[in-house]
C-alpha cells in the first residue's frame, strides 16, 4: 500500500476510536434513564409518547413478553411498508407519478427495511414515491435499527440482574433509542450532508439541457436529460448510522446526490460504524466492566484492520484481464494505479475498500463503488465479512449481541478444555444457552447454503444469473450471504426483482432477524433469573488478550468450516484463474 493509503485508513480509525467512549457512554446512561442535561428538551416528548400509547415505562416485561412486543411490533411495521407500496399510485408526494408496485416486490422490500437489511431489488428513483421513501422506508429506518439496539440492551441487563424475571420494557428501549441517539445523530449528519450538496427537497425531477446533444439506440438526438432528485439527505443520514444501507438512487452512495464530496464520504463512512464500535463502550458501562466492552471491541478491530488489509492490497494490485488489453494501471499523479473499474474517481481505490470492509462488516449495506466489481480476493473479504454471521461491528445492537453469542460459545469451550463449568459475566453458562447460542449461528449458515444450492439448482434461480462460471455462482452466494445475515449489499450482476428471488431473499431475511433474535432474549431472560457467581481462581478472564485471541479463533474456524467449500466454488477460484493469466 501507499503512503496515502496508509494515512487515509489511519485517519479514519483514529476518528472512529475518538468517538467510541463520549458516544458508548452517552447511550449508557440514555438507556439506563439518566439523561444528559443537553438531552433533557426531548423528556416531555417521551412522555408524550408514552401517554399517547398508554405504556407504563415502570412495567417490565418477561423475555416472552418482550419478544412478543417485538414481533408484534415489526409486523404492524411490514403491514404499513407493504401497503403504502401497493397504494403510492393514489396516494400524496408522488409528483413523478410512480405507479404502485408490484405484490413479490413489496413483500420483499416491506420484509427487507422491517428486518434492517434494506436489501433493493428496485431502482428507488423509479419505482418510490417520496411519501414511500419517507413514510416508509425512512422511517423503518429509525425503528428496525432502535428495536436492534434494544434486544442488546434487553440481553445486557440478563447479565447485570440478579434473579430476576424480567428483562426491561421493549417500548421503553425502542422509544429511547429513536429519541436519544438515532433522531438527535441524524439530524446533525443530515445537515451537515445538505451542507455538501446532498438533495432534500420535495420539487419533481429536473430537466436539464445537455452541454453536449447524443444520440439515443434508435438515432433520435437527444438534447435534454431527467435529473432525479428528491428528499434524500435525511434517509442518508439514518441509513448510515442505524446501518440500514438502502440507497435513495439506485447507486446508493456512489450517487453524486447522495455522496457528492470527499467530506461527505468520509463522514458517512465514519458514520457506518460508529454506533456499533459505541455500543461496545456501552456493554462495558452497562455489565459494570468496562474492559470488557474494550475486549469485545479489540476482536473487532482487529478483525476488522485484517480484512481492511486485504481488500486495500488486492484492488491496488494490477487487474491481469485489463493488463492484457494494455491498460495502464501503474500509479502515477495522473491515476491512482490498480483496480479502478467500478469504482468512483473522486474517492479512489483505499476510500473504496474502506467503505466496502466497512459496510459488509457492520451490516450496512450501502457502497460508494461495486462490489461485484473487485477483484476477486476483495469480493471474498466482503462476502465472508456477512458470513461471519455480521458481529465484527455489525449491525447497531444486532453485531453487538452477535459478538457475545460467540463470547459464550468461547467461554463455553475454554470450560471443556479445562474441565470447569463455563462463565461470562459471572453467569454460568448452562446448556440451554448453548442450545440457543448454536440456534443464533448456525440458522443464518443454513439459510445462506441451502438458499444458494436452491437458487443453482432450479431454473427460475439460474435465469437470473447474467455472467457465467464461478463469477455467477459468487453472486448468488453474496445475494444470500447478504439477506440472511441482513447486510443489504449486492454484487449485481443477479436479476432478483422476480417472484422465486423476491420470495426466498425474503424468507431469507426474516431467519436471517428474527430467529435470531428470539433465541439472543431467551438467553438474556435465562441469564437474568440466575444469580451471579463470584470469580474464582479458575475463572476464565474475559478482559484479557489472551481471551480475545480466543474470541477471534472461534469466529474465524466457524465461518471457515461453514463457507470455505461454498467460497473455493466462486472467488476462490476465479483469483486462481486471473493468477493464471
Amino acid at each position: 500500500m501507499t503512503t496515502n493509503s496508509v494515512i487515509q485508513i489511519a485517519l479514519y480509525l483514529a476518528a472512529l476510536l475518538v468517538c467510541v467512549k463520549p458516544l458508548g457512554l452517552y447511550m449508557a446512561k440514555a438507556y439506563s434513564g439518566h439523561v444528559p442535561y443537553f438531552s433533557r428538551v426531548v423528556e416531555p416528548l417521551e412522555r408524550l409518547l408514552y401517554r399517547f400509547g398508554g405504556i407504563d415505562r415502570e412495567a417490565e416485561m418477561s423475555w416472552r413478553q418482550y419478544a412478543t412486543a417485538l414481533l408484534t411490533f415489526s409486523f404492524v411495521g411490514f403491514l404499513a411498508v407493504y401497503g403504502l407500496q401497493r397504494l403510492q399510485g393514489m396516494l400524496p408526494l408522488n409528483p413523478e407519478g410512480m405507479p404502485a408496485v408490484s405484490p413479490d416486490s413489496s413483500f420483499n422490500t416491506a420484509v427487507s427495511f422491517t428486518t434492517n437489511t434494506n436489501w433493493q431489488g428496485y431502482s428507488g428513483e423509479s419505482t418510490m414515491s417520496y411519501l414511500t421513501q419517507m413514510l416508509g422506508l425512512a422511517v423503518q429506518n429509525f425503528v428496525s435499527a432502535a428495536a436492534g439496539m434494544a434486544v442488546l440492551v434487553a440481553l445486557i441487563r440478563g447479565f447485570a440482574r440478579r434473579q430476576s424475571a424480567t428483562i426491561g420494557n421493549f417500548w421503553v428501549d425502542l422509544v429511547r433509542g429513536i429519541l436519544y441517539v438515532l433522531l438527535p445523530l441524524s439530524l446533525i449528519l443530515a445537515v451537515v450532508l445538505v451542507s455538501q450538496g446532498v438533495v432534500q427537497t420535495f420539487s419533481r425531477y429536473q430537466q436539464v439541457s445537455l452541454l453536449e446533444p447524443t444520440v439515443d439506440a434508435t438515432g433520435k438526438t437527444v438534447t435534454t436529460q431527467q435529473i432525479a432528485v428528491g428528499p434524500a439527505a435525511s434517509q442518508v443520514a439514518i441509513k448510515q448510522l442505524g446501518t440500514n444501507g438502502g440507497g435513495f438512487f439506485n447507486v446508493n452512495s456512489a450517487h453524486p446526490f447522495e455522496n457528492p464530496t470527499p467530506l461527505s464520504n468520509f463522514l458517512e463512512m465514519l458514520a457506518i460504524l460508529l454506533i456499533p464500535a459505541a455500543l461496545c463502550y456501552t456493554f462495558g458501562e452497562m455489565v459494570g466492566d468496562r474492559r470488557q466492552g474494550r475486549a469485545v471491541l479489540a476482536a473487532m478491530f482487529i478483525v476488522f484492520v485484517a480484512m481492511l488489509g486485504v481488500s486495500c492490497i488486492s484492488e491496488q494490485q494490477h487487474n491481469p484481464s485489463l493488463a492484457s488489453l494494455g491498460v495502464d494501471q501503474t500509479p502515477s499523479p495522473l491515476q491512482s494505479g490498480g483496480n479502478m473499474e467500478g469504482k468512483e474517481v473522486r474517492f479512489g481505490i483505499v476510500n473504496s475498500s474502506i467503505w466496502s470492509v466497512a459496510t459488509t462488516a457492520a451490516s450496512n449495506g450501502s457502497v460508494n463503488s461495486m462490489h461485484d466489481s473487485f477483484m476477486p480476493l476483495g469480493g471474498l473479504v466482503a462476502m465472508w465479512l456477512m458470513q461471519l454471521g455480521e458481529v465484527i461491528f455489525g449491525g447497531v445492537g444486532s453485531g453487538l449481541y452477535g459478538m457475545i453469542v460467540f463470547a459464550i460459545v468461547a467461554v463455553f469451550i475454554a470450560g471443556l478444555m479445562v474441565g470447569r463449568t463455563p462463565e461470562y459475566l459471572g453467569k454460568k453458562i448452562g446448556a440451554y444457552e448453548m442450545k440457543m447460542a448454536a440456534l443464533v449461528i448456525l440458522l443464518p449458515c443454513a439459510m445462506v447454503l441451502l438458499g444458494t444450492a436452491c437458487a443453482v439448482s432450479v431454473q427460475a434461480g439460474r435465469e437470473g444469473i447474467l455472467n457465467p462460471g464461478p463469477h455467477g455462482f459468487s453472486e448468488v452466494l453474496y445475494a444470500f450471504s447478504s439477506t440472511s445475515n441482513n447486510n443489504g449489499s449486492a454484487f449485481a450482476g443477479l436479476g432478483v426483482n422476480t417472484p422465486f428471488y423476491n420470495g426466498l431473499l425474503g424468507l431469507a431475511m426474516l431467519v436471517g432477524r428474527f430467529c435470531v433474535m428470539i433465541p439472543v432474549l431467551a438467553i438474556a431472560g435465562s441469564l437474568a433469573s440466575k444469580k451471579n457467581v463470584p470469580v474464582g481462581p479458575g475463572t476464565l478472564p474475559t478482559h484479557s488478550p489472551l481471551f480475545v485471541v480466543l474470541l477471534i479463533a472461534v469466529i474465524i474456524v466457524v465461518g471457515a468450516l461453514s463457507f470455505f467449500p461454498a467460497l473455493a466454488l466462486g472467488p476462490i477460484v476465479e483469483q486462481l484463474t486471473l493468477l493464471s493469466m
